[in-house]
């Protein structure tokens, strides 16, 4: 078992706990992060890799590239096997055990299936970098036979944002396709989801802007309708329909990954870790849970934020301060959320993003220039060249999708410049 003089122990390298481990790191404070991958995966940009815009490598980066210059992170990729809130420890599922002085639960969330028949084990859910993987592989394997009918056909589950960028950047990718001559027809895009609205946070012009747009691009809309089970070959309905499908996406909810679940509290909604307004776990003194782990208050009515990366990235650095503050027995701070708006990319010029205290909706290039800017600063977490994100960024937006999306294994790169060594190890199993 490890010391637990001033370490601190992060469980989970995603947004949440590299930024917490980052802001530590500055003040020489000692870090154990534990991720069962050896590298960060930046999950608002999966769905490009599942349409074959990105490879999967340009949205993954090693751990030991971002902490290079941290000689105070000791970075730990194994299993958890248990998070133990009140002794502030971990035991990995090699039967090490880990403790340290705080402990931040920064674990993230999985697909939430809701007890469909069929859907763990038929769909494919945009959490990880291997989903994605898997996703791209399996539509590439498809395009094998591409004569056979409805081979291709997808139904994307679920109207928040993942569902829409996943639907509109499949249903351009088999636009593509289909103009190069790689199909005879190409696989129908059906979006379903038992709301009467796309992208329900967003304000009404924004649900219209984005049915508009998907319509466009040749998808299919299905509202007011929910999945009552998935099949290797279809999707029934809770309608008494179904659509014939090879393909389903799931976008239709997540759930706090189980460590977070057992590691001590009753879970809350989602089973997600209830926090007070510091994010401390109340009844656990230097516990913290933040980013897609936490029920972070927001102050409004007794709402919490939602599930998103800037949500992510500035708790974890909150809770890093708070850690910061109690080393030098300093009260805690309520979080204070900054809040950059919400968008969404439905396509290649479409864009919908509402910004500002007030969610003014802007929708094209502007909306588009403010994802850009949101995911900058995201990605500044884990990338020191995000000018190459920049560049890559602006010339997919503007440039004819026929010259850059790709139906092979070799997309167009982000032109990083990372060392061949730094390459993450993503394995599909």
């Amino acid at each position: 078992m490890t010391g637990t003089a001033d370490r601190v122990l992060v469980l989970g390298g995603g947004l949440a706990g590299v930024a917490c481990a980052r802001r530590l790191a500055e003040e020489d404070v000692a870090v154990t992060l534990v991720d069962r991958n050896d590298y960060h995966q930046f999950q608002p940009l999966l769905y490009q890799v599942a349409s074959s815009q990105l490879p999967a490598v340009d949205v993954a980066r090693p751990h030991r590239a971002i902490f290079r210059e941290h000689d105070a992170v000791e970075v730990v990729t194994a299993d958890v096997a248990e998070a133990r809130l009140a002794e502030r420890g971990l035991v990995l599922a090699d039967g090490r055990t880990l403790s340290g002085s705080h402990v931040v639960v920064a674990a993230g969330a999985r697909p939430n299936f809701f007890g469909i028949p069929g859907a763990a084990e038929h769909a494919f859910p945009l959490y990880s970098v291997a989903d994605a993987e898997r996703l791209r592989l399996h539509l590439q394997d498809l395009l094998r036979s591409p004569d056979e009918p409805g081979a291709l056909d997808v139904v994307v589950v679920g109207g928040g944002p993942t569902g829409v960028e996943t639907a509109g950047a499949l249903a351009e990718l088999m636009g593509v396709w289909d103009e190069t001559g790689r199909v005879v027809r190409p696989g129908r895009i059906t979006l379903v989801d038992r709301g009467d609205a796309l992208l329900g946070e967003f304000s009404p012009k924004a649900h219209e802007y984005a049915a508009r747009k998907l319509t466009e691009a040749g998808a299919e809309v299905r509202l007011g309708t929910g999945v009552a089970a998935v099949r290797p070959d279809r999707v029934e309905l809770d309608d008494g329909g179904g659509i014939p499908a090879r393909t389903v996406v799931w976008g239709g909810g997540e759930l706090a990954s189980s460590v977070a679940r057992s590691a001590g509290p009753s879970p809350g909604r989602g089973g997600r870790l209830d926090v007070r307004a510091d994010l401390g776990v109340d009844g656990y003194p230097g516990a913290y849970a933040v980013g897609d782990a936490a029920n972070i208050p927001s102050g409004s009515g007794g709402g919490t934020w939602p599930q998103l990366g800037s949500v992510a990235q500035q708790s974890g650095k909150w809770a890093a301060e708070n850690i910061l503050r109690d080393l030098k027995g300093e009260p805690a701070r309520p979080f204070r959320y900054k809040d950059k708006g919400i968008m969404a990319m439905i396509g290649r010029n479409a864009a919908v993003a509402e910004v500002g205290k007030r969610h003014h909706q802007v929708e094209g290039p502007v909306a588009f220039a403010a994802w850009l800017g949101v995911h900058m600063m995201l990605m500044s977490g884990v990338h020191s060249k995000t000018d190459a994100f920049v560049t890559w960024a602006w010339d997919y937006f503007d440039r004819d999708r026929t010259a850059t999306i790709e139906a092979s294994s070799a997309p167009q790169r982000i032109a990083w410049g990372d060392d061949e060594a730094d390459r993450p190890h993503i394995s599909l199993d």
